[in-house]
C-alpha cells in the first residue's frame, strides 16, 4: 500500500471528519488528513467553513430540545384537540 493512499481521503470521509471535529471527536491524525484534503479541495473547504458557521450560530442561539416527557405531553394535547 502506498503512503499517499493512507494520507489522502475522499470528500465523503472529509465531511465525516469535519463533523467529528465540530464535536471534538476527531483524532489528531484525522484532523491532519482533513487539513491536507481541505488544502486541495475547495468544495470541501467551503463546506467546512459553512459547517463551522452553522455550529457557531446554533451555540449562540442556545437551542434546547424538549424532554421525552414534554414531547409526550405535547403529543397528547394535540391528539385531544383533534
Amino acid at each position: 500500500m502506498k503512503i499517499g493512499s493512507k494520507i489522502m481521503i475522499s470528500c465523503e470521509k472529509a465531511a465525516t471528519i469535519c463533523n467529528k471535529t465540530q464535536y471534538e471527536e476527531a483524532s489528531l491524525l484525522e484532523k491532519m488528513k482533513l487539513r491536507l484534503h481541505l488544502f486541495m479541495c475547495k468544495t470541501c473547504s467551503k463546506f467546512t467553513k459553512q459547517n463551522t458557521k452553522f455550529t457557531v450560530l446554533c451555540e449562540k442561539a442556545n437551542l434546547q430540545s424538549l424532554s421525552e416527557q414534554e414531547k409526550l405531553k405535547m403529543k397528547q394535547e394535540l391528539t385531544n384537540k383533534s
